[in-house]
C-alpha cells in the first residue's frame, strides 16, 4: 500500500513556445504557488541557484515578468549523476485592476522568490450608501 505521504517528484518544465526570439541557452518555467487574503495576493517561485543580483522582476503595461539568471555549478568536478539541469527561468503574469501595482514587494530567500501583490483599497468589499428624496 502506498503512502499518501510521499513526496512525489517533479521534473522542471522547460519552456517550448518562446515569444523572443533573442534569448539564449534553455529557459525553465518555475513552480509558483498562489494564494490569497483580504488584503493581498502572494506568489512564491522556486529559483533555485539564483542570488537576488540575477533575478529581475518587472512590470509593464498590467504583466508582471519574473526572469533569473540561473549561474551553471561552479566547480573543477563532474558529477556522477544529475537530475538538475541548468537554465534560466522566466513566467508571466496578467494582473487585474485589483492590485496596488505600487506597492508589489519582492524578497529572496533560500532559493524561493516571495512577492507580495497588495490590492488596491478601492477594489476592497465596501457598503454603498443608499440616498433617499
Amino acid at each position: 500500500m502506498a503512502d499518501d505521504n510521499t513526496m512525489k517528484v517533479r521534473k522542471k518544465t522547460e519552456l517550448e513556445d518562446q515569444q523572443e526570439g533573442t534569448r539564449e541557452g534553455r529557459y525553465f518555467r518555475p513552480d509558483v504557488d498562489i494564494w490569497e487574503d483580504d488584503e493581498a495576493l502572494f506568489i512564491t517561485a522556486d529559483v533555485p541557484g539564483c542570488a537576488s543580483e540575477d533575478i529581475d522582476v518587472n512590470l509593464e503595461k498590467n504583466r508582471l515578468t519574473i526572469s533569473a539568471h540561473g549561474r551553471p555549478m561552479e566547480g573543477d568536478w563532474e558529477p556522477v549523476y544529475g537530475e538538475f539541469r541548468d537554465g534560466h527561468f522566466l513566467r508571466e503574469f496578467r494582473l487585474g485592476k485589483a492590485i496596488d501595482q505600487e506597492g508589489i514587494r519582492a524578497h529572496l530567500s533560500d532559493g524561493v522568490l516571495e512577492l507580495t501583490l497588495p490590492k488596491s483599497s478601492k477594489s476592497g468589499p465596501r457598503r454603498i450608501e443608499i440616498e433617499t428624496g
